[in-house]
């Protein structure tokens, strides 16, 4: 019996062949030839030798939910870690510094201040009955729950409350109003004062009866 011998043609076949099968493109398309760098048995080397650091977010931006130079510590229950109910000395334990005010003799109401704050209108919490029950706010950087803020126009706060503002006539600003909004599902009430022209002034944020009072105390 003779041997096979290869002709010449073939020997030419299987050597074009396994030339095209180490130059075949990569599975993703990108033209880049697939080469195994690793051993047999890891398979293709697809990490890269060094450490990738996490994506970190460019000095100076801001987080989701965050307001560059605004404070938004203004919650429906309460400002910070002092929530409606607590009692003063509750508040003054959690309050991140000194806090003024007490209450007039034979009055059952009064406010407490950041120490040091010049205007009282600015931001103050009003206690009644030795209970937390509401914090009013005049200052342009503290947002309130939802968004609104000092400045906005009417239009603004409807947007940001759609379906949920009840207006109605400010008893000492002719043509203002106030702005009045119920936190869903919840007791606490969120009202904004406006001017003649419809731009809120302030607003404060608590319990009925006292959120509605219009005169501090009453």
């Amino acid at each position: 019996m003779r041997p096979y011998r290869l002709f010449p043609s073939a020997v030419s076949l299987a050597i074009v062949l396994a030339l095209t099968a180490c130059n075949a493109p990569s599975p993703d398309g990108s033209g880049a030839n697939v080469a195994n760098t690793g051993s047999p048995a890891d398979g293709p080397m697809d990490q890269p030798y060094e450490d990738v650091p996490p994506a970190t977010a460019p000095p100076g931006s801001v987080m989701p939910g965050q307001s560059a130079g605004t404070d938004s510590r203004a919650n429906w229950d309460g400002f910070g870690e002092a929530q409606f109910g607590m009692d003063d000395e509750q508040v003054k334990l959690v309050w991140p510094g000194e806090l003024d005010g007490a209450a007039a003799e034979g009055s059952s109401c009064y406010h407490l201040s950041p120490a040091g704050q010049a205007d009282i209108s600015r931001f103050a919490m009003m206690f009644e009955d030795g209970l937390f029950v509401r914090y009013s706010v005049s200052a342009d950087d503290i947002v309130a729950p939802g968004g609104g803020k000092r400045g906005m126009d009417t239009a603004q706060i409807e947007a940001l409350y759609p379906g949920r503002v009840t207006a109605s006539a400010h008893n000492y600003v002719p043509g203002g109003q106030y702005l009045r909004i119920k936190e869903e599902g919840a007791p606490h009430v969120l009202v904004f004062e406006t001017d003649a022209s419809g731009t809120v002034t302030e607003w404060r944020v608590g319990l009925p009866p006292q959120v509605d009072y219009v005169e501090g105390c009453s």
